[in-house]
């Protein structure tokens, strides 16, 4: 079954413009992790910081656009894996393991399939 493991931190760990040796040494732990991962792992990706969040939101009217996350909270989402594992209690296994800076936190989530709007 396919989880997605979102990774919440606070990005202002990373320094003012998430890049420098903070973000290196993370870089490389995600590497080496993805590389313990192996073939559970489908996909993931780091993402950039939230000054360059754009979001679109939908109301009764014209939808709008917004500089900025969806949600201004301490905690972002700063990246994402993809896993396919048998069942939750490995994807949280996994997830025990993912590489956070500081404080933080990965939400796990089963990914829609196809026979699920059955």
């Amino acid at each position: 079954m396919k989880y997605m493991l979102m990774i919440y931190e606070d990005e202002r760990a990373y320094g003012p413009e998430k890049a420098g040796a903070v973000l290196d040494a993370v870089a490389a732990r995600h590497g080496a992790f993805a590389a313990e991962l192996g073939p559970v792992l489908v996909g993931g990706a780091g993402l950039k910081g939230t000054p360059t969040a754009t979001t679109v939101r939908a109301g009764t009217g014209a939808r709008t656009i917004h500089d900025g996350p969806f949600a201004e909270t301490k905690e972002q989402l700063g990246g994402f894996y993809l896993v396919d594992v048998p069942d939750l209690d490995a994807a949280i296994a996994v997830a025990r393991r993912v590489p956070l800076v500081g404080e933080g936190a990965v939400e796990i989530r089963p990914v829609l399939q196809a026979d699920d709007a059955r």
